[in-house]
């Protein structure tokens, strides 16, 4: 049941929709693992048989996943020290879904920021990655340095995403102040 609550954060809303699409043993993808939240959440969801590729770029990134990871004892989770531009070299599979948080991590250096160029290559390969009915999802943080240069390439991308192969919905918050985040899922036609 939807309460407001949930509302209140993109990454809360965005498990909303995924609750439905991703299914036990299903391959996935974190392509920004930050500090580990949603690594955690998607090791959850497609359980034991499932498997997690978590990327970041920081190894600060690697070390806070990896203790929520070792702490929640959870064996389904391939963290990765590179940046998510390259998911192509790491993961063979088709996966039914892969989340993106743009923006930097919380909690540290805020100059380490997911830039335009490596956000499209990734959200190009990623396309190419998801399986029929597959899902990605991009959190955009916008109120940093470069955020609203990356927002605007990725809305410009996606908006010209062939709609015969793809349907891309944008979520976003209509009375918040200072750049509030917004969501955006694209799902790969079956």
């Amino acid at each position: 049941m939807l309460r407001a609550k949930y509302i209140n954060k993109v990454t809360e809303v965005n498990k909303i929709y995924l609750e439905n699409i991703i299914n036990e043993g299903d391959i996935v993808v974190d392509a920004t693992m930050g500090n580990g939240y949603d690594t955690v959440y998607l090791a959850k969801k497609v359980g034991p048989k499932g498997k997690v590729y978590a990327f970041d770029v920081q190894e600060e990134a690697l070390k806070s996943t990896s203790k929520k990871v070792a702490r929640e004892e959870l064996e389904n989770v391939e963290l990765i020290l590179d940046g998510h531009q390259n998911m192509d070299k790491y993961v063979q599979e088709e996966v039914s879904c892969i989340v993106f948080n743009l923006g930097y991590l919380p909690r540290a250096k805020h100059q380490i920021i997911t830039k335009s160029d490596t956000t499209l290559e990734a959200i190009k390969k990623g396309l190419e990655l998801l399986k029929p009915n597959g899902v990605m999802s991009i959190a955009i943080y916008s109120g940093h340095e470069g955020g609203m240069e990356e927002k605007n390439a990725v809305y410009e991308f996606t908006q010209n995403i062939d709609q015969n192969y793809f349907n891309v919905l944008c979520t976003r918050f209509i009375n918040q102040i200072n750049n509030p985040p917004e969501l955006l899922l694209i799902e790969k036609k079956g």
